[in-house]
């Protein structure tokens, strides 16, 4: 739904601030305000996620901004509703953070990676879903009360309904998962019952039968059933931890430093950074490039959008396939190499397209299909890599970092690609030079990019210590 929240402006935001008398560097302004509330909102929903280990309420109080941010963006009186209307619901984005921490506790490490895909690749169909709404928005010609509704603010009103429906659906079709944890010692106690004698067994159900009797609100004391004294007092102390962390600076210091400037950990958070900055650039100067030199209106680019969604939907469904074959960090190596392949086609032939029209587009979609094949590739590997290496109990908390810098990425992108539209060698030029970069560093740290877990057991192998593999094995 966020996705499609911001995709469904993309073929008009353009000419609705022209229609505004906007500059043409308030189009990066505008798709920025939405990265920079998100990049705020994102780590506080994300440790609020962490100390509560729920996000019901948490999505739907996230929700309420897009409402009011999407009703804003509706009524469109001048250029700076249009950019708050952006801020306010780019405040709801930061939900995405709890999120992507929940799924972190409630998949194993195994799995996660198929996870993380499936998932977002369900985000990535707003990609797909939301420029195809504005073939049929597009066609809005009426008034609600003093508001005009035209193919410029119907996206924002329909888009105000879309999350004000979502709400309801959320209070009853949605309900928090487990954390692994919980599950893993829900399995360990029913092990340990089935090895209990007949009569030892019996027993034991007449004194879980007595539990399980409904409170006086209808709710059953499931976790008395589920987890042992050792787990609470665990829990407890998390819990008490984390309000800790909080409360003392020089903790929280501590714990930063330990925990976001690892090499693996300053790596990823580069490749999140870097995909992020080079995607929003191109996305923000498609729209005039086409425009310039295609002639494209709010149709062609609502099917340029589609198609290009429908690409990035099918990646992410191949990278699910292959996460399960090979490691993660092959996938990311795979992504960056595709990148790279983009960026370097779009420097010769987008930069200062050649030949007649036929051969200008054709050079035009081949540099976008790159740009979105390779999309998937690192977004699922840096996502999965950085859930592995990073600590569980502070997943919302390290996700919203992990967003944080994918924000400032979406922020600085937009800016940087708004206001060089007629310098493009500069733009791609600075472009190719970051994915280098990357490149670079992910070669250099290519061995540390594993589960550390993972990298401990490689590295008993290679120097075959005995003592080594004995605190390997009691991990």
């Amino acid at each position: 739904m966020q996705l499609a929240t911001v995709t469904v402006i993309l073929p008009t935001i353009w000419r609705y601030l022209q229609t505004l008398d906007a500059e043409p560097y308030f189009l990066g302004l505008t798709l920025s305000a939405f990265s920079l509330s998100g990049l705020l909102s994102g780590p506080l929903f994300g440790h609020w996620s962490d100390r509560r280990r729920a996000i019901k309420k948490i999505i739907l109080f996230g929700n309420l901004f897009e409402i009011v941010g999407n009703l804003m963006y509706f009524m469109g009186y001048s250029k700076w509703l249009l950019l708050s209307s952006r801020f306010v619901a780019g405040i709801g984005s930061g939900i995405g953070s709890s999120i992507f921490g929940v799924l972190t506790r409630c998949t194993a490490p195994e799995d996660r990676a198929n996870v993380f895909a499936t998932v977002m690749a369900c985000r990535q169909a707003g990609l797909l879903i939301g420029p195809a709404f504005n073939i049929f928005l597009r066609l809005s010609d009426f008034h609600v009360g003093p508001f005009l509704v035209d193919k410029y603010t119907s996206p924002g009103l329909f888009m105000c309904l879309m999350w004000t429906l979502l709400q309801p659906v959320v209070v009853f079709m949605y309900w928090d998962l487990p954390p692994i944890e919980n599950v893993k010692a829900k399995n360990r106690l029913i092990n340990s019952n089935e090895e209990k004698t007949e009569q030892e067994l019996v027993k034991d159900e007449d004194e879980s039968n007595e539990e399980e009797k409904p409170c006086k609100n209808g709710e059953y004391l499931s976790v008395g059933n589920v987890l042992n004294f050792h787990f609470l007092s665990t829990l407890t102390s998390l819990l008490i931890s984390d309000c800790l962390f909080v409360l003392s600076p020089t903790t929280s210091v501590a714990f930063f430093v330990s925990e976001f400037l690892k090499e693996e950990v300053v790596v990823l958070l580069a490749a999140q950074f870097i995909t992020l900055f080079n995607q929003t650039a191109l996305e923000t100067m498609v729209t005039p490039l086409t425009q310039k030199y295609f002639n494209f209106g709010e149709l062609e680019n609502s099917v340029m959008y589609c198609l290009a969604g429908g690409v990035v939907i099918a990646g992410f469904l191949f990278v699910r396939w292959l996460s399960r074959h090979v490691a993660e960090r092959v996938v990311l190596v795979i992504g960056l190499s595709i990148a790279n392949i983009s960026c370097i086609w779009c420097l010769i032939f987008l930069a200062n397209p050649r030949g007649d029209y036929p051969w200008q587009l054709t050079e035009f979609i081949i540099g976008i299909f790159l740009q979105v094949v390779g999309l998937p590739f690192v977004a699922v590997s840096q996502v999965s890599l950085f859930s592995k290496i990073t600590s569980e109990k502070t997943q919302g908390f390290s996700q919203g970092v992990r967003r944080s810098v994918g924000g400032l990425a979406t922020i600085l992108g937009p800016l940087w690609a708004g206001g060089l539209t007629e310098n493009m060698y500069i733009m791609m030029g600075v472009m190719m030079g970051l994915l280098v970069m990357l490149s670079v560093m992910v070669a250099f740290s290519y061995n540390q990019l594993v589960e550390p877990a993972v990298e401990e057991e490689l590295d008993c192998l290679e120097n075959e210590d005995s003592t080594c593999r004995q605190s390997t094995e009691e991990q």
